[in-house]
């Protein structure tokens, strides 16, 4: 076995850290950056393609009914989200530069994730269907509110810059929406095919990814990223995304508690709510910010990115564990 199979890291998150370090040491630039661009917006069209060609209408269907749920995870994730970004700004203004609290804000305005949604979903025992319905939906809902909240948010907060333009929110909806909901069209014909093959369709899902980080800490390290944010910035960036992703779960968990929900469902609310989502982020970033500001934006996302993942994996096997010794009780008794 591996040490990296023994100390259970998940893969493309040291694909992520090779590629910033990759960017830092060679940056792409001029012309090359030119076609990089273009190859990694085709890859970002492809990327939308095929969410919409893998979502199947029956499983939207089935998971559609649980409004209540739905309606806990919308709020948490687009309204208790940038209410704490705005707090943050409040209690750390003097620890974080205004580059970096902009990459909070937007942090605290995007939509949930969807795969590590739904899989943190399934290990813990939860709602599947709810969760592939309301991290969809989220998703999709986001390519329209993010752009907006972020707007909101940095005019509430006129240090952290300027909101997004009419142009970008354009460029958005052409970039993910368009191709998205032709992956849709397509669905009945091409989404069998799509969901047999995942695993060469995860090499589009990852390497678009990572294409657009490189490309985005190109630009950032052209621009001078490491001579703006020092290690003692990286460590307060840290620490801010520990507290807001524990805030947040530990009030998705007593909501769901105080609301009556089956722990099947609080499963759902807890990861669908707490998650941030990187691959939607990052073209966002990619197109919301100008080409110096991508990289610290996306800095804080890229941490929060790591710790959720690693948090909510124990998470995960804590709920797994508890829902194994109920069985067991239940068999007993």
């Amino acid at each position: 076995m591996s040490l990296i199979a023994r100390l259970n890291i998940d893969k493309f998150l040291l694909y992520l850290v090779c590629t910033v370090v990759l960017a830092s040491l060679l940056p792409v630039s001029g012309r090359y950056a030119e076609w990089f661009s273009i190859a990694t917006t085709i890859a970002i069209g492809l990327l939308f393609f095929l969410h919409g060609a893998r979502l199947s209408p029956k499983t939207v269907v089935k998971g559609m009914a649980h409004w209540r749920l739905h309606l806990v995870i919308f709020l948490v994730t687009f309204a208790l989200f940038p209410v704490l970004g705005l707090i943050i700004g409040l209690l750390s203004s003097a620890l974080l530069s205004p580059a970096l609290y902009t990459g909070v804000l937007f942090l605290c305005v995007l939509p949930s994730t969807v795969q590590s949604s739904i899989a943190f979903t399934s290990i813990g025992g939860g709602n599947v269907a709810a969760a592939i319905c309301s991290a969809t939906a989220s998703n999709i809902l986001g390519m329209f509110i993010t752009p907006i909240l972020l707007g909101l948010v940095l005019s509430v907060n006129a240090d952290a810059g300027a909101g997004p333009s009419l142009g970008a929110i354009g460029n958005i909806l052409m970039q993910l929406l368009a191709p998205f909901l032709l992956g849709q069209l397509l669905q009945p014909w091409i989404g069998q095919w799509v969901r047999e093959h995942k695993a060469p369709l995860a090499i589009v899902d990852r390497g678009s990814i990572l294409m657009v980080v490189y490309l985005a800490f190109s630009e950032a390290i052209v621009g001078g990223l490491w001579q703006q944010v020092d290690g003692v910035s990286i460590a307060t960036m840290v620490v801010v995304d520990c507290v807001l992703l524990a805030v947040v779960l530990l009030i998705t968990r007593t909501v769901s508690r105080l609301m009556g929900f089956s722990q099947e469902d609080e499963v759902a609310i807890v990861f669908c709510g707490s998650k941030k989502t990187l691959a939607s982020g990052v073209p966002m970033a990619n197109v919301l910010f100008p080409p110096g500001q991508v990289g610290s934006a996306l800095l804080p996302l890229m941490l929060f990115h790591q710790i959720q993942l690693f948090v909510c994996a124990m998470l995960a096997r804590r709920y797994a564990t508890r829902r194994a010794a109920m069985a067991d009780e239940a068999q007993t008794t």
